[in-house]
C-alpha cells in the first residue's frame, strides 16, 4: 500500500467535494456513496474488507454533508441487497420503509458499518432515490440514484487503488421541442 489513511481521507473530502459543487444539491438532498474498501486497500471486492479505509472515507465524506444539510445514504454491499444505511429522519422524509438488519463488515461492508455505528439515528431501507453519489471500487450505485443519471468527471478518478465513478441526477426533460428547460 502506498498511501495513508489520511490520504484516502482527504481524496474522499476532494472527490465530495467536487461532485456536490457539479451537482448544486439542495439542502435535504440524499447523497449515496458505495465503497469497496477491499478495492481502496488494492484487493478485489468483497474479499480484503478494510474498516480502517472505510472509516477514513467516511470521515472525509460526511462532515462536508452534514454542513451542508444533505443526507449519507452508505450502501451496503451484495449480501444485503445493495441496501442502504442513512440517518433515520431521512428515511421519514421521503417515506422510505425501515428494514431489519445491521451491517457487518463481511456483511453489508466496511462503509454501511462504519455509518451505522457513526449516525446518531441510524436505520436501513432497501432503495433510495439519490440526487447524487459516489462509486467507489465498483458497487453500482446506479440502482439507487434518481431516472436521470449524469455522469461527473472530476480532477481524480480514484480513490486509493480504487477506481472512482461519479454522478449527479437532473429532473426528466418533457414536452418536446416547444419546451424549455431550466438546466
Amino acid at each position: 500500500m502506498d498511501f495513508t489513511w489520511e490520504d484516502i481521507r482527504r481524496q474522499a473530502a476532494k472527490a465530495a467535494e467536487e461532485l456536490l459543487e457539479a451537482a448544486k444539491l439542495e439542502e435535504g438532498s440524499i447523497f449515496v456513496v458505495g465503497c469497496s474498501s477491499s478495492e481502496i486497500a488494492g484487493g478485489r471486492i468483497g474479499k480484503a474488507s478494510s474498516l480502517e479505509a472505510a472509516q477514513a472515507v467516511f470521515e472525509g465524506v460526511y462532515p462536508l454533508l452534514q454542513a451542508r444539510g444533505v443526507f449519507l445514504a452508505a450502501q451496503c454491499c451484495e449480501h444485503l441487497n445493495r441496501a442502504l444505511v442513512l440517518e433515520k429522519d431521512c428515511a421519514r422524509r421521503y417515506g422510505y420503509e425501515l428494514v431489519s438488519v445491521r451491517p457487518q463488515p463481511k456483511a453489508g461492508g466496511s462503509f454501511a458499518t462504519t455509518a451505522w455505528e457513526r449516525f446518531q439515528n441510524p436505520a436501513a431501507v432497501e432503495a433510495v432515490r439519490a440526487h447524487a453519489g459516489l462509486d467507489i471500487g465498483g458497487t453500482l450505485i446506479g440502482m439507487h440514484l434518481r431516472p436521470v443519471a449524469v455522469p461527473v468527471r472530476l480532477s481524480l478518478d480514484r480513490i486509493g487503488q480504487a477506481v472512482l465513478l461519479c454522478a449527479r441526477t437532473r429532473p426528466k426533460f418533457i414536452g418536446g421541442g416547444r419546451a424549455c428547460y431550466e438546466l
